[in-house]
């Protein structure tokens, strides 16, 4: 904490390395500047599951058909578990030459067809099933699964309803200790930030052991998500 007193001015800084330092203020008589920052977690409302579908052959016309197969293996999972196929997005496109680099004219030996492909499920219970039923079709050469929130609009103002709280605690304290009254509120900026749960790539290898063994998230619960703010406000001294 660091507190400046310039004349009838009392300016309380309360800087958190992580958010930066606070916009420049021109201090004024009679009011007192306060950062501080909040939180609000919760359990997060959706899971995205993301992995690519890639498939070579010695043709563009043949990477593109055996990459059309992996496609439609995919549709069959998401039908399979009662999910639309509409509801999945492309994230991109490419269809890629690939080169002998051993060989001085670097001659085209192949191509490759790439896209990425994300799902986002609102039904937790159906990530197991999904996953596993992917890496058994052989599509994706490896799966991130991320939590979060997508009703987040709530969730950043309760964020920033506990800054606007403390930082309103910490300067009635000050205004209190130097025997003035906190008036009403001047100026205030605000920012907040969301955290996001990444589980690491699960490599198509794991298929064969996930029909030995329960899927590694199963039975545990997703990390809540914890969106956090950061206000400064000024408050005019009575």
């Amino acid at each position: 904490m660091r507190v400046s007193i310039l004349g009838c001015s009392c300016i309380l800084a309360l800087t958190v390395a992580l958010y930066g330092q606070a916009p420049p203020v021109t201090a004024l008589p009679n009011t007192i500047y306060v950062g501080a920052d909040g939180k609000f977690e919760t359990a997060p409302d959706t899971a995205l599951i993301q992995f690519n579908i890639a498939a070579q052959a010695d043709t563009a016309k043949a990477a593109y058909e055996l990459a059309s197969k992996q496609a439609e293996a995919t549709r069959q999972v998401l039908r399979t578990n009662g999910i639309d196929p509409k509801s999945a997005e492309i994230g991109f496109f490419s269809v890629n030459p690939q080169y002998n680099w051993k060989d001085v004219k670097h001659r085209i030996v192949g191509f490759q067809v790439t896209t990425s492909v994300s799902v986002k499920l609102k039904d937790f219970s159906k990530i197991g099933p999904v996953t596993e039923q992917l890496a058994d079709a052989s599509v994706g050469e490896s799966q991130s699964l991320t939590y979060t929130l997508e009703s987040i609009d709530e969730a950043k103002g309760k964020a920033v309803a506990d800054a606007y709280r403390r930082a309103r605690g910490s300067a009635q304290s000050l205004a209190n200790t130097s025997g003035r009254t906190l008036g009403e509120l001047s100026y205030a900026s605000v920012d907040t930030f969301e955290n996001i749960r990444v589980m690491a790539p699960r490599p198509r290898a794991m298929a064969a052991m996930a029909a030995a063994a329960p899927a590694p998230m199963e039975e545990f619960s997703p990390q809540n998500v914890t969106v956090t703010a950061h206000v400064n406000a000024m408050f005019v001294l009575k």
